[in-house]
């Protein structure tokens, strides 16, 4: 193969001789012009303008307004909502790498996805929806006690504040790479510029600005997707490239738990992981509580599932796009590439540079997949310090005007936290995806634990799910920053697929191949000589259901040692298809046939026996 020919492979025909440097390409790469730089103002405007609208000239009514949309949102662009709110940059950048690095074995995950659709719908969606809840917590104060409530909110707070840095730094990396403005620059300004159309246009904005962004993310992907295929020669060569590499496999039927992408890590794993984001996370939940109905809430979240799934396989097949570009010259070992989470803005630059404006869509798509869960995430850890935290403590209550003031002086303090955190992010060891699940895990597992001992074990009672929750939330911690300074220290390596840099015709400082030393899911001996404890090398797949675990077996110790009246219980508490084992009561089960009759006879019956069910459980928890 020729020299030529080669670089047209890359994508690199701009510089075909072979004094080229890298740092030169990369320069001329950051080609964002002012049609670029146009569409994405134009992207955050837009944004303000629909907070601008929901906020002050359809203005709210109330609290509920403002919350969960009135409760009579349509299902559609709830869906498309929920699906911007899931995926984030962190998928849009991360999954791509994840296939390049690692190969197709994540992909997989969509088999776990519907096995959560099904499991949402029966069993957490119901309940939630029945009680006409606004927070998730709520729940967790009728089902234990208010000590409950609070440690969710506890293990919501903390999991934001862990969230929240790698949500900034993923857009930053892209605009970094197609820009090279510094991602310490930037981040400032993406704090700034995401809390104003969440905090003044409420769920609505929300919701709205979601579906814009929604079709602006499927938009680019695709286009990135098919442009990339057909420049590289049509669909056939991408295959067979990454087939010729490796990329294309199954995951392994490896029934050890220290197998990264294990079928079983996948399918179990990646299951309860992706369970609590998408049935008890509150972001999710106050989206489906704001449609009218339960039937609408189970449509809304299996088109959120279908959406979810095609979005995830253009990801994927985004990253064996980018492997059938550089497949004879790694942009990571080269330096084209800072990070591997700058994989695709590279593709980007290559496949749509030319093209004035679609770079500038491109990272719009990004920041405004960020954007909505980044105010969304710091306007809800705003309310939960000033409900949960504060007003329980102080014997002045707030003005109104004092609690807004409040709020936002949070959101300040919280975002700048958050800006600060980025350099921990920078640092790690891994890319964003890998990250962000392990990391979420330090709350993802006692959360769902907690929350499934409530609606599956009516036997466990608050002491226990409180001395569960706390053991959980102590073991990930411990647990999770001790595997992520492991892999930081080089002590735990993965498996990688074999790159190579022969066929690049540009020069670059020779340094080692960052990915063609394929080892296994192995460990580097310390100084020591002593291998990492075996525990730290579970995959990060197993991490959120090791917190539910460890969550779940100490409540029901703790419970065993104290004890549980069930007969006290609401039934309404627990998931529709365990209620008929808490039937036993008389009250209680007339009670819950009141409720179910004035259910049939319309909403406003529902929500007056509602009332009553928890005017019974106040009672009886008093006798």
């Amino acid at each position: 193969m020729t020299s030529e020919s080669i670089s047209g492979d890359l994508g690199l025909t701009k510089w075909p001789s072979e004094t080229s440097t890298s740092q030169e390409i990369i320069k001329s790469m950051q080609s964002f012009g002012m049609s670029d730089y146009s569409v994405f103002t134009a992207m955050l405007i837009a944004c303000g303008i629909i907070g601008i609208y929901f906020g002050f000239i359809k203005k709210f009514s109330g609290e509920d307004e403002y919350l969960v949309g009135g409760r009579n949102m349509k299902t559609f662009p709830i869906s498309l909502s929920l699906i911007a709110s899931f995926i984030s940059g962190i998928s849009l950048l991360g999954i791509p790498t994840e296939i390049y690095v690692h190969g197709t074995s994540f992909l997989f995950i969509g088999f776990a996805l519907i096995f959560i659709g099904f499991v949402s719908s029966s069993i957490y969606l119901p309940v939630f929806y029945e009680l006409k809840l606004t927070s998730t917590y709520e729940y967790l104060e009728k089902r234990f006690d208010k000590r409950i409530r609070l440690l969710g909110s506890i293990f919501f707070s903390i999991g934001i504040m862990i969230w929240l840095p790698i949500v900034i730094y993923v857009p930053a990396l892209a605009y970094n790479q197609v820009t090279g403005v510094n991602i310490h620059i930037i981040t400032p300004f993406v704090c700034i510029v995401c809390i104003f159309y969440t905090c003044v246009g409420g769920l609505k904005a929300v919701v709205w600005t979601d579906f814009i962004q929604s079709f602006i993310m499927f938009g680019s992907m695709l286009l990135i997707v098919i442009k990339g295929t057909v420049d590289v020669g049509g669909l056939s060569v991408v295959i067979q490239r990454n087939q010729e590499s490796g990329r294309l496999e199954f995951p392994t039927m490896d029934w050890s738990p220290l197998a990264r992408h294990s079928i079983l890590a996948i399918t179990v794993g990646g299951f309860v992981h992706y369970l609590q984001i998408s049935a008890i996370n509150q972001n999710m939940i106050q989206r489906y509580l704001s449609l009218p109905n339960l039937q609408s809430a189970r449509r809304a979240l299996w088109c959120f599932i279908v959406g979810l799934l095609t979005l995830i396989c253009i990801c994927g097949y985004s990253g064996l796009v980018i492997y059938a570009w550089y497949y004879e010259c790694d942009p990571l070992t080269t330096k084209l590439a800072r990070t591997r989470d700058q994989l695709l803005p590279l593709l980007v630059m290559n496949v749509l540079g030319e093209f004035p404006g679609l770079p500038g869509l491109f990272v719009a798509g990004v920041f405004s997949a960020a954007l909505s869960s980044l105010s969304t995430g710091l306007n809800s850890m705003a309310a939960v310090v000033l409900e949960d935290f504060v007003k329980p403590f102080i014997k002045i209550p707030f003005t109104p005007k004092g609690a807004d003031i409040f709020m936002k002086l949070t959101v300040v303090v919280l975002g700048t936290i958050c800006v600060a955190l980025v350099f921990v992010v920078e640092q790690a060891g891994t890319h964003v995806l890998q990250l962000s699940l392990s990391l979420d895990s330090i709350t993802t597992g006692p959360s769902i634990g907690i929350f499934t001992m409530g609606m599956l074990l009516p036997w466990i009672n608050g002491k226990g799910a409180l001395v569960g929750g706390l053991a959980g939330l102590s073991f990930m911690g411990w647990f999770v920053f001790s595997v992520q300074a492991a892999i930081a220290e080089g002590k735990i390596t993965f498996d990688t697929k074999p790159v190579t840099t022969e066929g690049c015709t540009y020069s670059f400082p020779q340094v080692e191949n960052l990915l063609s030393s394929a080892s296994p899911v192995t460990i580097i001996d310390d100084s020591s000589g002593e291998e990492p404890w075996a525990l730290y090398r579970l995959s990060y797949l197993w991490h959120t259901l090791v917190g539910a675990i460890v969550t779940i077996g100490v409540g029901l110790i703790v419970t065993l040692i104290t004890s549980q009246d069930v007969k006290k219980l609401d039934p309404m508490l627990i998931a529709p298809f365990m209620r008929k084992y808490l039937m036993s009561n008389k009250d209680v089960s007339e009670e819950f046939y009141q409720i179910k009759l004035a259910k049939s006879d319309g909403e406003k019956m529902a929500s007056c026996a509602n009332k009553e069910a928890d005017k019974l459980l106040l009672e009886t928890t008093l006798e």
